[in-house]
């Protein structure tokens, strides 16, 4: 190829490219004017009265646990109850041998006679000894000493009573009664153990579920929440006003009885920023017990706040956002801040208010700046 050529094949190649490309820049344009607008459904914002429930995770104690313990030490001689019965207070439980405590008994009754004997012959010295001293038979001094062993000796018989009624109480300790009613936890000792006041394990545990406590721990913002959610100036008056809440069971399903919240601790935990809450539920059937778990649900009423359905919205990178409609009917990705939820919705408490217009289908079609045709959502 001469080099005289080289030059107009340059130019050629140059103008094919021009023409070419004025002609796909046309098709583009042509094309994407051929696109329709999309037609989306739209939402516009209002304020409405919500119903929120939030779940707590819960550990369920009964109202009175109680660790049954010996008082005196001896051979455990009858056990009346069994693991698991339910108990009336008062019942016998446990019987320790008393025969040591019998004899000790017996013998502190028969100090008290012995001492008693010696209160009534000290009685009759000072007696004798009265008229004695008032004629000058006897001295002063002498009749003053029998009184002093008088009263020595009424002192004897105050002492020996008080044996008597601690031998009483031991012998009362061996019989070991229900302070409370209840079911019967586990029974570790049986007849023949030897049992002492000291042992680091109960003789058993007794349970009174007549009520259960559920504990659960509430985080600063959610009591914040909770506290401006009943009406009343202290926050006993707010519990007392605030709704029943309900006990999810471990498998799910609701407790049949509605329960209170009646105590919130005093202070917040430093560690985790957190305050203990106690709510109380009837166990009229004894279906509950110490130590099951559940989460306990608080409902709320939450007026003029503004509600959007959770299919209106986006996930991405821990954020919820929407497709806020902007001017010209643009779509404009906007973050939102929520406070839980009820039933299919979002509560929002920032983001967005009252007025604003959101998409509620169709995100995955558009994308940022995008125009639509709003079509309003009924």
């Amino acid at each position: 190829m001469s080099n005289n050529r080289m030059p107009v094949l340059i130019t050629s190649f140059l103008a094919w490219v021009i023409i070419n490309g004025c002609q796909s820049g046309k098709a583009n344009e042509s094309a994407a004017q051929a696109m329709p607008t999309p037609e989306l459904p739209v939402l516009t914002l209002d304020t409405a009265t919500a119903l929120t429930a939030r779940e707590y995770a819960a550990i369920l104690e009964g109202k009175e646990n109680v660790d049954i313990r010996a008082q005196v030490n001896g051979y455990l001689e009858k056990v009346y109850v069994e693991e698991g019965s339910f108990v009336r207070q008062g019942q016998p439980l446990f019987k320790i041998n008393d025969r040591p405590y019998q004899a000790q008994l017996e013998k502190d009754v028969a100090s008290l006679h012995a001492m008693q004997s010696a209160e009534a012959n000290a009685a009759l010295e000072v007696e004798k000894m009265k008229p004695l001293a008032e004629n000058k038979v006897v001295s002063a001094i002498q009749l003053k000493t029998a009184q002093t062993s008088l009263q020595t000796a009424k002192a004897n018989v105050e002492q020996a009573k008080a044996a008597i009624a601690a031998a009483q109480v031991n012998v009362g300790f061996t019989v070991i009664k229900a302070p409370v009613s209840g079911y019967i936890g586990r029974i570790p000792k049986r007849t023949g153990n030897l049992v002492s006041a000291t042992d680091a394990t109960p003789l058993t545990t007794l349970s009174d579920i007549s009520k259960i406590y559920a504990y659960f721990s509430m985080s600063e913002n959610d009591f914040i929440r909770f506290s401006k959610g009943a009406a009343g100036t202290t926050l006993q008056q707010q519990l007392q006003h605030m709704r029943p809440v309900s006990l999810v069971l471990s498998n799910g399903e609701d407790f049949s009885e509605k329960g209170r919240i009646e105590m919130v601790d005093g202070q917040f935990n430093r560690t985790t920023a957190a305050i203990s809450v106690r709510a109380t539920f009837p166990n009229p059937a004894g279906v509950l017990r110490s130590g099951n778990t559940g989460k306990v649900r608080i409902e709320q009423l939450m007026p003029g706040v503004v509600l959007i359905p959770q299919s209106a919205t986006m996930e991405l990178q821990d954020k919820i956002f929407v497709y806020q409609l902007v001017d010209s009917n643009k779509v404009r990705r906007q973050p939102i801040i929520t406070a839980g939820t009820t039933e299919d919705n979002f509560i929002v408490v920032d983001g967005v208010k009252s007025g604003d217009r959101i998409v509620t289908a169709g995100m995955e079609t558009i994308t940022e700046g995008t125009v639509i045709k709003p079509v309003a959502k009924k």
